[in-house]
């Protein structure tokens, strides 16, 4: 069976049919999510990893001056 078949026979349901349809289906969609996230995650540092040395406060300092100091002005 299709999911457009499915969602067919859905649509013929009474509202109450749609409600008790909801309420059985969604504890196993919980419990699919749960088994699914209980995965253990790649770490963000892991990701960055091949991006290499992070800049330092220094480095970040400088060239936030640097871009700062060409930027217009109101207060004049």
């Amino acid at each position: 069976m299709t999911l457009q078949e499915v969602v067919n026979l859905v649509k013929q349901l009474s509202l109450v049919d749609k409600v008790r349809l909801i309420k059985q289906v969604v504890p196993e969609i919980e419990k699919e999510l749960i088994a699914k996230s209980s995965t253990p995650r790649r770490s963000l540092w892991g990701l960055c990893a091949d991006l290499g040395k992070a800049p330092s406060a220094d480095e970040i300092d400088w060239v936030r001056r640097e871009e700062w100091a060409s930027f217009p002005r109101e207060d004049f």
